[in-house]
Formats: C-alpha cells, sequence, structure tokens
C-alpha cells in the first residue's frame, strides 16, 4: 500500500541524514570533506541545499521575532502562572475534599434516619394490623350489643307494661283500702250498737245512755258510790230537728257528722266523751288529743278548723271540698305520690286553705319545688273562690293561648301543649314534677331554663333547649316574660333545682319541755296567705287576668325555704324524740283508761 511504503522511506530518509551526519563528523580532514561535496551530484545537492534553506529560513525568522532571554523569560512566567494555577487547583481541591467528607457524613445521617423510618414504617404496618384486627374484633361487639340492645329494648317494654299494670293494682289497692277504712267504720259502729243491744237486753228498757257505755266523763260519779247519774235524754224534737245549731245537736249527729266528715275512727271514744255539740264546740286541741285520742295533728286541726267555722258562722266554699276530691287534685298539679299521705291526713279543701309550712313537712313534702307548686295551685284556687272545677285538663284552642288561661292548666295540659311544640318525647318526664300552669305563671323564678331541666333535656342541646325557650316565652306572654327577667337579673336571684329541699325551723332542746304547752293554733305561716291588702306584700305584683302574680319570697319565707345543708341529722333526732314523747303520752293514756275502767260498767268481753 502507498502509505506504509511512504512511511518507510521517511524512516530511510531520516536515516541516511543520521548516517551523513556521522561520516561527516568522522571526517577531519577539510581536503577529504571537498572532495566528497564534489562528488555529490549537483541536482541532488541543489534539491538538498534547497530543503535545508526552507528550514534555515523558518528558524532564522523565529529567531528573529524572540530573542532566547524573552524567552526564557516567557517561559518563566508561564511556569509561574502554572504553579498558582496548580495551588489553586489543589485549594479547590481540598476544599472538595471537605465537602465530600460532609456529605459522606450526611448521607450516613440520612442513612441511619431512612432505617429508622424504615423501623417505624414496619411498626406501623404492625400497628395497623392489630388495629385492623381490634376493628373487627369491636365491630362484633357492636353487633352482639346490637342483638342485646334489641333485647334489652324489649324486656324494658315488657317492664314497662308490667309497671303499668303495676300502677293500675296500686291504684286499686288504694281504692281497696278506702273501702276498708269505710268497712272498718261501720264494723266499729256495727260493734258499738251490738254491743248496746246485748246489754240492753239484760237491763230491760234501760237506755245505753243510763248504763254509761256511750257516755263516760273524767270527773264523774263512781259506780260504787251510790246510784249513777246520766244525763238527761235528748228530747224527741231535738232529734228530729235538724235545723238545730250545732250546741244542741246530740250524740249520734255529732258522730255522724264525724263519720261524714271523714274522721270515723275516733266515733268510739266521740260516744263516750261528747254530750252534745256544745263539748265539742267548747274543747280545747288538748282534750280532743286526751278524750278523744285524735293524737294526729292534722286530724286534729281539721276539726279544729272545722269548728272554728261553726263557731263564726263561716259558709267557706273551700270546706265543700272533701279528702277525696284533694288527692284527685294532685293529680291535675301533677303531685301524685303524695296522695297517701294527704289522704291518710284527711286533707280537704278547708285545710289546704290553711295550711302551713310546717304541715307540709309532716306531709312528707320536701322539696322547695313541690312547695311552690303546691303554693301557687292553692293561690288558683283562692282567686276562683274553690271552684273544684277550675283547672283545665284538655286543650281547647292551641292558637289563640292567654297567660289568664295558661294559669289555670293542669299538669295533663302542660303535657298537650309539649306535644304540640314537638317536645312529646319529653312529655312524659313531667310525670310527678309538679309543673302546672300556676307555678309556670305565677312563679317568678320558673322560666325555660327550669322547664328544660325537669324535661331532662341535655345541656349540649342548645337548639333544643332554644326551641323550648322560645315558646316557653311566647306562651308566658310579654308581662310575665319581663317580670322573671327582672328578677333573673336581680342580685338575690338564686335558680329553682330539683335538690333544694325545704329545711323546717332548728329547735333547740330547750324547747322540747314547751311544745305540748303552746297552743296548736300558734301557727300562722301558711303556706299561700290570701292577703287582701295588695300593697302588703313584698315585690311587684302582676296581672294576669284577674290574677295576682305570686311576688318572690320575702327574707322570713325564704328562711323557711331555704336548702337543707345539714339539718337532716337534726331532723331524724327531733322525729326520733317526738315519736318518743307520743309512745310515753299513748302509753300514760292508756295507763289512765286501764285505771278508768274500773269504774265502768262491764265491757261487751264481760257480758258475753
Amino acid at each position: 500500500s502507498p502509505a506504509p511504503s511512504v512511511y518507510l522511506g521517511t524512516l530511510q530518509i531520516l536515516h541516511l541524514l543520521e548516517d551523513l551526519k556521522i561520516a561527516l563528523e568522522m571526517l577531519e580532514d577539510p581536503q577529504e570533506k571537498e572532495a566528497l561535496r564534489s562528488q555529490i551530484p549537483g541536482a541532488t545537492a541543489m534539491c538538498i541545499r534547497e530543503w535545508f534553506e526552507e528550514n534555515l529560513v523558518n528558524l532564522h525568522s523565529s529567531m528573529n521575532n524572540e530573542t532566547y532571554q524573552e524567552r526564557l523569560a516567557r517561559l518563566e512566567g508561564d511556569k509561574e502562572s502554572l504553579i498558582l494555577q496548580v495551588s489553586v487547583l489543589t485549594d479547590q481541591v481540598e476544599a472538595q475534599g471537605e465537602k465530600i467528607r460532609d456529605l459522606e457524613i450526611c448521607l450516613e445521617g440520612h442513612q441511619l434516619k431512612l432505617n429508622a423510618t424504615e423501623e417505624m414504617l414496619q411498626q406501623e404496618l404492625l400497628s395497623r394490623t392489630s388495629l385492623e384486627t381490634q376493628k373487627l374484633d369491636l365491630m362484633a361487639e357492636v353487633s352482639d350489643l346490637k342483638i342485646k340492645l334489641v333485647g334489652m329494648e324489649k324486656e324494658q317494654s315488657e317492664y314497662e307494661e308490667k309497671q303499668n299494670k303495676a300502677e293500675s293494682l296500686l291504684q286499686e289497692l288504694r281504692h281497696l283500702k278506702i273501702k276498708v277504712e269505710e268497712l272498718e267504720n261501720e264494723r266499729n259502729q256495727y260493734e258499738w250498737k251490738l254491743k248496746a243491744t246485748k246489754v240492753s237486753r239484760i237491763f230491760g228498757n234501760f237506755p245505753a245512755d243510763d248504763l254509761g257505755l256511750a257516755e263516760f266523763r273524767r270527773g264523774g260519779l263512781r259506780a260504787t258510790a251510790g246510784p249513777r247519774l246520766s244525763r238527761s235524754k235528748e228530747t224527741k224534737g231535738q232529734k228530729s230537728d235538724y235545723n238545730a245549731p250545732f250546741a244542741q245537736w246530740g250524740t249520734e249527729r255529732v258522730c255522724n257528722w264525724l263519720e261524714d266528715f271523714g274522721l270515723g275512727q275516733y266515733v268510739i271514744f266521740a260516744r263516750q266523751w261528747v254530750s252534745s255539740g256544745h263539748t265539742l264546740l267548747t274543747a280545747t286541741p288538748q282534750d280532743m288529743e286526751k278524750e278523744m285520742g285524735i293524737k294526729h295533728p292534722l286530724h286534729r286541726k281539721k276539726l279544729v278548723l272545722a269548728i272554728k267555722s261553726i263557731n263564726a258562722k263561716q259558709d267557706e266554699k273551700s270546706a265543700q271540698l272533701d279528702h277525696i276530691w284533694v288527692t284527685r287534685w294532685l293529680d291535675d298539679i301533677g303531685l301524685p305520690q303524695y296522695k297517701d299521705q294527704f289522704h291518710e291526713s284527711r286533707v280537704d279543701g278547708r285545710m289546704l286553705q290553711y295550711l302551713t309550712v310546717n304541715d307540709l313537712l309532716f306531709l312528707k313534702v320536701t322539696s322547695q319545688l313541690h312547695h311552690l307548686s303546691i303554693k301557687c295551685a292553692i293561690h288558683v284556687l283562692h282567686v276562683n273562690s274553690f271552684n273544684p272545677h277550675c283547672l283545665r285538663r284538655r286543650p281547647v284552642d292551641e292558637n289563640n293561648v292567654s297567660p289568664s288561661e295558661v294559669v289555670q292548666w293542669s299538669n295533663h295540659r302542660v303535657m298537650e301543649w309539649l306535644r304540640s311544640v314537638d317536645l312529646a318525647e319529653y312529655a312524659p318526664n313531667l310525670r310527678g314534677s309538679g309543673v302546672h300552669g300556676g307555678l309556670i305563671i305565677l312563679e317568678p323564678r320558673f322560666n325555660g331554663d327550669t322547664l328544660a331541666m325537669l324535661l331532662n333535656i341535655p345541656p349540649q342541646k342548645t337548639l333544643l333547649r332554644r326551641h323550648l325557650t322560645t315558646n316557653f316565652n311566647v306562651l308566658i306572654g310579654p308581662e310575665a316574660q319581663q317580670e322573671k327577667r327582672e328578677i333573673m337579673e336581680s342580685t338575690a336571684y338564686t335558680p329553682l333545682t330539683t335538690t333544694a329541699k325545704v329545711r323546717p325551723k332548728k329547735l333547740g332542746f330547750s324547747h322540747f319541755g314547751n311544745l305540748r304547752k303552746k297552743k296548736f293554733d300558734e301557727s300562722t305561716d301558711y303556706i299561700c296567705p290570701m292577703d287582701t291588702n295588695p300593697g302588703a306584700t313584698n315585690g311587684t305584683q302582676k296581672n294576669y287576668g284577674g290574677y295576682k302574680g305570686l311576688s318572690p319570697f320575702t327574707d322570713r319565707e325564704l328562711d323557711k325555704l331555704d336548702q337543707m345543708e345539714h339539718s337532716e341529722g337534726t331532723v331524724m333526732q327531733i322525729g326520733a324524740l317526738s315519736q318518743g314523747i307520743n309512745n310515753l303520752t299513748n302509753m300514760l293514756s292508756q295507763d289512765e283508761m286501764l285505771n278508768d275502767s274500773r269504774f265502768l260498767t262491764p265491757t261487751f268481753e264481760d257480758w258475753r
């Protein structure tokens, strides 16, 4: 190929030139050098000369442009610049090395973080797996609880049915109790008549009164002291004259009056002590307790009030309401839980009119809210002249209701109103709460929050409570709303609660010796006094269609109706001590009766 041949020719030329140089250096004799030169052909010499001249021209031109010293200086400068560049590059290399070491350290730290993150990820995966397992377990438990809830709801419905049946049975038992009491009174009367009949058969035509069975008064003559002096017999005209004054009533008529009055259990003792109506008119409460055995304070008060009314010749409309009506009235005002106590105490309309705080405490009414409920309900009776049908039990027109109508609402009517404002699910909570129209309108401290508390509406249900408050304010009207707002803004305002109790008056033990010496009619702290002077009461007076709103309690009433703090133990001690006193009194009275029975004629058991 051409390229290798050219390359070989070039090498040969170089070798030849080197050989020529060596041969020329070996020839020291100039003649020999000249003879050798003369032997070279002219063309060859010319070609070599031209080739050398060209190279020599280039060499001389470069040498002409730059001297040796300049070139050396230039080269020294290049050397220094190269040394400087090398030092800069060395510094840069060291800096880059430090950065590389820092990056390696960061890389190790990130590697550690990466490893920790991977471990956390593994733990999170394990935790999520356990949470998923727990979730499945909880879902299984929720399903089991739902099944149990369905079963409990079924049991609750069955329990409510049983409770309703039990309430109906309890109501029947109450009616049966009343009937048993009536039958007991009839049995006592029949036994007395049978006793008198047998005695009259033995003694012939002597009346039973002459034998001392029906009448016996302490201080009379003993049977062994001589002939027994009996009372003069009632004339035929007196027995038939039912228009005669009470003082002229005979024994039998007084006893019949006691039975109709609801105190038939004391007829036996009354036949032995009462000679005429004048005996009761002149008797003191102590005489009634001693001679007729009336230990029950409210039975005694009932009889004293009736005799006072007869003495004063007052025709009170409250006297037309018997104790059976009062038990129905308790249903209407939402306090049926006290029906047994009121029925046992024979509380009638007249006693409601003169009911005191101590009487309510004796009837086991200790809740402050229930005291206020009874107070407002009695106030409504006062305003309506003790009309037995003044309370409204059924709705007439829900869209046109005035406060003068609301004040006459019964507890059931209030529940009907709750149903009309879409609160039917909370309406049953008002049973036994004592909420009625009179309490809503006439008690200034009774507001929407109080009603929400009694309905058991949770505080977190703000929208529901706001809905109730709005409808409550529309119901009571702007006048009552303004009065309640003024009371709430006063500094002495205390909200009503279901736990507030009425505190009885504190009595020292030094007072117990004087308790039985006090008059029985001393207490005049009536639960609802009817003051004829409008300015006599404390606070503002509002009119609601003829109703005077009950003002907040005075300081005296607040002392009575304060929350019970630490008086329960004192009350229990007083109750226990009072019970002991009553037992001792009963024992003493029985002892006196046994001692006096030795001077009486033989009893029915002896004659039998």
